[in-house]
């Protein structure tokens, strides 16, 4: 048999809540006014541990300026302390996306908190004048500096996750660089023959492309420590007390182990979004050439038979229901398309930082959504790339070093050897017969065999660009 519903009031009226809630009438209105995504805040756990960890924080600023009582200000730091541990993470049932600069996040949490601190005191759910979700667990708070805290917290704890996983990638790719690197290749520019290089230098190229975009990522984290807490509704600092943001500022940095700072400039930190738009702009830059990095995986194994066929990805599944023996690139396939995603996100982040007015910013809700999605899908695609196809890549060295031998771009590695105007028309012949340039350069007494093939060893073709050992 269901517990009897209990009845909250707001503004609007009284509203029936499920008697084992969490949550309450706030919550309530908002699932029926946000029926958007589907997804819930607490599909983002940084974000809800964030929440929790900035209404810690609160109380115990509240409680050090005399504003909450000991006993109430101990029962809603343990429920804050709880939450972070895991619990009540089913609680947070407000669409990601929702009108109201993240009101509806805010009064889920006031709510959620409110009613476990009620239990731990031992009154029932709802009974509020004893523990009140905005009278005390919102003291000294706006939705206005508590949201954009909680969300720059939740994005720093998932950058360091993508950071994390962008060093697995990396050094997936540095192995790599090593195993081939006394593999000869042909490079291409403009998908024509270039020069020669090692399959090594390639993928030692892709390693540093990852390695720099973590550094301009650990850089951009930086900003996102700057807060606003404290600011209240405006910046202002309205029904705050004196040293309250500091305060609350230096238990938060305790609570999290972040080096938080307040903003010296708390209108201006209450308006701006700036930080977040250079969040979502170096996760464009890793998008975009991690995607490019894919597109050449998916081209350098092309074939196996028909296509360029010089690498092998490691066969994952079955790739196709009506050609047998198919088998596709669809690790690269799938971290291209979270690529895809990310710039996407990025347009929407452009768009909702450009849209504040005046002393708010109503558009972080998808701001948080998107930077959330560009991250932790990004972490998950890293991780899957190295894990399910950079690591288990393998060359096919013979045909590689046979393209070499029959390209017209080694003329360019022997021109300091047998002149320009030799190699010129050693290249026209290769190009005319079909023949391949090692073999008439040999046939026409330009190079003897061993300085020839002495040419043409890695170290020698790819010269400072080479690979480390």
């Amino acid at each position: 048999m269901n517990a009897v519903p209990r009845t909250e009031h707001d503004l609007l009226g009284d509203r029936d809540v499920p008697a084992d809630a969490y949550w309450g009438v706030h919550t309530l209105r908002a699932t029926e006014n946000f029926p958007i995504t589907g997804v819930p805040i607490s599909a983002y756990p940084h974000l809800i541990d964030a929440l929790a960890a900035v209404k810690e924080a609160a109380a115990l600023a509240n409680e050090e300026s005399g504003l909450l009582g000991g006993e109430k200000a101990d029962a809603i730091v343990t429920a804050c302390r709880e939450i972070r541990s895991g619990k009540l993470h089913d609680q947070f049932v407000v669409d990601v996306i929702q009108g109201g600069a993240g009101t509806s996040t805010n009064m889920n949490a006031n709510e959620v908190i409110a009613n476990r601190a009620l239990e731990l005191l031992g009154h029932a759910k709802g009974e509020y004048r004893y523990v009140h979700p905005n009278e005390d667990v919102n003291r000294s708070q706006s939705t206005n500096d508590v949201y954009p805290t909680a969300v720059k917290i939740a994005t720093i704890f998932a950058v360091h996750g993508l950071l994390k996983a962008m060093a697995v990638l990396q050094d997936a790719f540095a192995r790599k660089a090593v195993e081939f690197r006394d593999v000869l290749k042909m490079g291409r520019t403009q998908l024509q023959d270039a020069v020669p290089m090692t399959l090594g230098q390639e993928f030692s190229a892709y390693a540093v492309m990852m390695e720099e975009d973590r550094s301009r990522l650990a850089e951009a984290v930086e900003l996102i420590h700057e807060i606003n807490l404290g600011a209240t509704a405006i910046g202002t600092g309205l029904n705050a007390p004196v040293g309250y943001a500091e305060a609350a500022r230096r238990h938060l940095s305790e609570i999290t182990g972040l080096p938080l700072v307040t903003a010296a400039n708390l209108v201006e930190a209450t308006q701006d979004c700036g930080a977040f738009v250079q969040m979502s702009g170096v996760l464009k830059r890793i998008a975009v050439k991690l995607s490019k990095s894919c597109n050449d995986l998916r081209l350098l194994s092309s074939g196996p038979r028909a296509g360029l066929g010089e690498i092998n990805l490691p066969p994952v599944q079955a790739g196709s229901s009506i050609m047998p023996g198919k088998v596709n690139p669809v690790i690269p396939e799938v971290v291209n398309q979270v690529a895809f995603e990310v710039i996407g996100n990025d347009v929407t982040i452009t768009m909702a930082a450009e849209a504040g007015q005046l002393q708010l910013n109503a558009f972080e809700p998808i701001i948080l959504h998107s930077l959330s999605e560009s991250i932790t899908h990004l972490r998950a695609a890293c991780l899957t790339l190295a894990e399910r196809c950079v690591d288990g890549i393998t060359a096919n060295t013979e045909a590689l070093r046979a393209t070499v031998e029959n390209s017209i771009g080694l003329v360019t590695a022997l021109n300091p050897h047998i002149g320009y105007t030799a190699a010129t028309d050693i290249a026209k012949e290769a190009l005319a017969t079909g023949r391949g340039v090692a073999e008439l350069v040999l046939e026409r007494g330009l190079l003897p065999a061993e300085a020839l093939t002495a040419l043409l060893r890695p170290e020698a073709v790819a010269g400072r660009g080479q690979a480390p050992a």
